[in-house]
């Protein structure tokens, strides 16, 4: 999204599809050096959006170790401590973390789940993050906000945690084999999607209220939802038809079919990498644990109450089934996956 009258600067280590025509600086948020000479010189910075994230090949497992936590606190540490000493004009920092905070990764989680309840008692790199924003505010006339957003959705490449290039090559793959979209996943699952651009409008409504300062919010589209459910839509946006539910490792199945679609990407011209790593980054793994593969029974849901967010002014809300939708018709419009007919 866009913002009149705002200047925006990105920071990648890659400059993102689509978006060549903003500012993208290229720093690595490891390389102190390089961090202290980028952002030491940011003097007209006045709000920061920080959603940088560091995770360990295998994906789930380094969600408790305390090496993948330090590393994420660097992330940080890098970018805004030579930022924050040479931006006067500093208003407003918007951080990300997520329902692990309520600890989803570790067990049920009632519900719905509120900002207001004490920090589960587990580690995290989302407190360590956190811990120093409040450190490094004492006396300083900024403020913050933290927002806890369930799956996000949206245009990325190689993320570690974004289903839809997952599904988008497993459902590319089938349709080239004139098959139907099976479900791959195990027993229904329940939780709550965040479009990435809702999650943007949240951030652009937290960087002037006055309302989100140095408040807690969770954030997502304002329902619930079921795979099976939305699988007719998917399928739709994909010009697929349903087919009956086929439980598959993603992350298991998918490797061994690149050489296909390295075919597909050519036969296509599309313009998405035709590493399946490149592409998918570790979402396969992502998709397996959203779809409750291997499961033998329903995993408890995670939802989360946003009455806090919608108290506090943000209103807005989208149709799961229309995300999905749109998201895929806009994988198409880029060439990242092949057309819907």
């Amino acid at each position: 999204m866009q913002l009149p009258g705002w200047e925006a600067v990105g920071i990648s280590r890659r400059v993102p599809p689509g978006l060549e025509k903003a500012t993208i600086l290229s720093v690595d948020l490891l390389d102190r050096a390089r961090c202290a000479e980028v952002f030491g010189a940011m003097r007209e910075v006045t709000h920061v959006v920080y959603a940088a994230l560091y995770e360990k090949p295998g994906l789930i497992a380094g969600w408790r170790e305390p090496d993948q936590m330090e590393t994420n606190l660097a992330l940080l540490q890098n970018l805004f401590d030579p930022l924050a000493a040479a931006a006067p004009r500093l208003e407003h920092v918007t951080l990300l973390q997520g329902t692990k905070a309520y600890g989803s990764h570790i067990e049920a989680v009632p519900v719905p789940a509120r900002e207001r309840w004490p920090r589960h008692a587990h580690e995290n790199f989302y407190w360590l993050q956190e811990d120093y924003l409040r450190a490094k505010q004492q006396g300083a006339g900024w403020h913050w906000t933290i927002f806890r957003p369930q799956v996000i959705f949206g245009e990325s490449l190689g993320s570690p945690m974004n289903p839809l290039p997952a599904i988008g090559v497993y459902g590319a793959l089938l349709k080239e084999a004139g098959l139907p979209l099976a479900y791959p996943g195990g027993p229904p699952r329940i939780f709550q999607a965040v479009d990435a651009d809702l999650l943007a409008r949240a951030c652009a409504w937290a960087a002037t209220s006055p309302a989100c300062r140095n408040e807690t919010f969770n954030i997502n589209n304002g329902e619930a939802f079921e795979w099976r459910t939305v699988w007719p839509a998917i399928a739709d946006a994909m010009g697929m038809a349903v087919g009956p539910p086929r439980p598959m490792s993603l992350a298991e199945e998918m490797p061994k079919r690149q050489a296909e679609w390295t075919a597909i990407v050519r036969r296509y011209g599309l313009r998405s990498p035709e590493s399946l790593e490149a592409f998918v980054g570790q979402s396969f793994i992502y998709a397996d644990r959203n779809f409750a593969y291997g499961e033998r029974e329903s995993p408890p849901p995670t939802l989360v109450s946003t009455i806090k967010a919608r108290q506090a002014g943000f209103h807005d809300c989208v149709d799961t089934e229309e995300m999905f939708r749109r998201l895929f018709r806009r994988f198409q419009e880029l060439r990242w996956l092949p057309p819907r007919t």
